[in-house]
């Protein structure tokens, strides 16, 4: 596997700092099944560089996260044409990750890669929950004649049985998706964005104590006027602080295993939304390996 160098890479850390990696970023820009705006594919690029710019040093956790942790990045590569061999492209990734005990964190491209991403967690673990965090269910069997779609992946995941999920910010959902969902409520828990002000973390915790969690983002579930640089923007959506508090809360109370950021279509001229991605994902890796105090 090559690696992109320290400076060149997440969060641009010197060279001269080393220590054994914990975490490794992967860039994987497949964009193969946009249903609205396109440009996911420019996605991983556009996080890795806004990322140095994030401040290293983290005010909640009161150290720089980066140095308890050990951060790569694998240099940008061939993504596979077809979409059944893109999907195994990543999962092998994972899998050869997983057997070194690194965590994984894809920056994506489109959400349609999240089912080959968790094959090997689904094979590792005897259950395994998703943390989802997305505007829409993704629950749909196929869109646009294609079972592979981003509107389906979280269907794909379910194709799994071993594989539950926890979603929040959902404000997007067909009727379809409502009739598989009433089917599966044992399996699937939805946050919906219309009840964030009736929202029972409690219920959450209790929902994630103690289980293997990988985490899936897709950054539509945020507000669109917070970001409304990814093809299918919902207003209504989730702000900063509560999505953090809702990381916090899964990187207290279960293993946070993996993940996955996904949806991000850069704007030309408009970075910031590039760099809510990348301390995104900096959040993400500091509350899974720095204890903290909720």
């Amino acid at each position: 596997m090559n690696y992109l160098s320290n400076k060149l890479g997440f969060l641009g850390i010197d060279n001269k700092f080393k220590i054994k990696e914990k975490a490794v970023i992967v860039p994987f820009g497949l964009e193969k099944t946009v249903s609205y705006g396109g440009g996911t594919k420019n996605g991983p690029k556009e996080i890795i560089k806004a990322s140095h710019q994030v401040e290293l040093f983290d005010e909640d956790l009161n150290c720089d996260p980066y140095k308890k942790i050990g951060i790569r990045t694998i240099k940008p590569f061939p993504i596979k044409k077809r979409m059944d061999e893109a999907l195994k492209q990543i999962e092998k990734i994972n899998e050869s990750l997983l057997k070194k005990n690194i965590f994984p964190m894809i920056l994506g491209g489109e959400h349609s890669i999240t089912p080959g991403c968790i094959r090997p967690f689904v094979k590792k673990f005897n259950k395994l929950c998703l943390l989802h965090f997305d505007a829409h269910a993704d629950l749909r069997q196929s869109y646009n004649g294609n079972k592979f779609s981003h509107a389906s992946a979280i269907r794909r995941c379910l194709d799994y049985k071993n594989v539950s999920v926890i979603s929040f910010g959902i404000r997007n959902i067909s009727s379809g998706e409502i009739s598989y969902l009433k089917k599966n409520k044992k399996r699937i828990n939805i946050f919906w964005a219309k009840d964030k002000k009736k929202w029972n973390l409690n219920l959450f915790k209790k929902l994630i104590k103690n289980k293997n969690v990988y985490i899936t983002f897709d950054v539509d579930g945020f507000d669109s006027s917070l970001m409304p640089a990814t093809g299918t923007p919902e207003p209504g959506g989730l702000f900063w602080d509560e999505t953090i508090e809702i990381i916090k809360i899964a990187s207290k109370y279960s293993k946070v295993v993996g993940g996955d950021i996904n949806e991000l279509a850069p704007i030309k001229g408009f970075p910031s939304y590039n760099f809510l991605a990348a301390k995104l994902a900096y959040k993400i890796l500091s509350y899974k390996f720095i204890n903290f105090k909720l």
